[in-house]
């Protein structure tokens, strides 16, 4: 199931990307928690937020896979997944993007409640712009907004 929300006003110009003042992000974890608190977490951030309840999920709405339809689906600014999900991890969807002609700029980044620096270092070196640990805080979604207007740059 996916869902999809906006923003409560807009992003600054130097995050807006092809959908006037809105940075859309997509967020993938099969924990429905975690999933509503970075929701939450990106919206008051003033970010639209579509939500995925599993990576194959997310690859259905990115169209991963179909190079036909690829980049038919609304512009994403930025993927968050979690890493250990049923199905397809975190780390095998960041890969299926690294392999999409269109999707491959967009920032990928992996977050999960486990510390563990070989799974840190496998994704980042496999494309991760970054690697956080859930919770995720408020003060997280500034290193996101950071890294984002970073990659766009």
């Amino acid at each position: 199931m996916l869902s999809s929300g906006g923003g409560s006003g807009s992003c600054s110009k130097d995050m807006a990307v092809e959908l006037g003042d809105e940075t859309h992000v997509l967020v993938v974890d099969d924990s429905l928690i975690d999933r509503k608190l970075v929701e939450r977490l990106l919206k008051n951030s003033a970010c639209k937020v579509t939500t995925a309840e599993n990576a194959l999920r997310a690859v259905e709405y990115l169209r991963l896979g179909n190079d036909t339809l690829e980049g038919t689906v609304s512009e994403v600014n930025m993927i968050i997944t979690d890493y250990c999900m049923p199905g397809m991890t975190g780390y095998e969807l960041l890969k299926k993007i690294q392999e999409s002609s269109i999707l491959k700029e967009v920032p990928v980044i992996i977050m999960s409640s486990e510390n563990i620096p070989t799974r840190i270092s496998q994704c980042l070196e496999e494309g991760a712009k970054m690697f956080m640990l859930k919770p995720l805080k408020r003060s997280d979604v500034k290193q996101l907004k950071w890294h984002l207007m970073k990659c766009r740059n």
